[in-house]
């Protein structure tokens, strides 16, 4: 199943904060997000129901090895391509707002390219 943007979105937001906590609740996601209780109910359910994520007796949310994936995909493509465009004299504001838009909808082969590109840029500037 392709997972959607703003699924893709609450999954990173969710692996964010679990970095910061253990104990993530969807309130703590609405917060983070800016959306409201009802709107993030919805999404941890359709989450679940695929498997991305699991919420506990307490109302903890988890993400499965699925979901930890797609968190560590998205947060790494968000990471190199703000990293690139502030290498390109983009302001970090603006370059994380677009990396967040960008990383959703660049292709696999695409972000490759560019991520063996930052990278060797980086090193070959230390």
């Amino acid at each position: 199943m392709r997972l959607q943007e703003s699924g893709e979105m609450y999954i990173e937001t969710i692996y964010l904060l679990s970095k910061e906590s253990s104990q993530v609740r969807a309130i703590n996601v609405g917060e983070h997000m800016g959306y409201s209780k009802p709107s993030v109910s919805r999404a941890i359910g359709i989450l679940k129901k695929a498997g991305y994520v699991t919420v506990d007796e307490n109302g903890f949310i988890h993400l499965t090895e699925a979901g930890i994936s797609i968190a560590e995909k998205t947060y790494e493509r968000h990471t190199i391509l703000t990293q690139l465009f502030e290498k390109l004299g983009v302001d970090h504001e603006i370059a994380a707002e677009d990396a967040c838009k960008i990383e959703h909808c660049i292709s696999d082969e695409t972000f490759a390219a560019l991520k063996a590109h930052v990278l060797n840029n980086l090193n070959n500037n230390e």
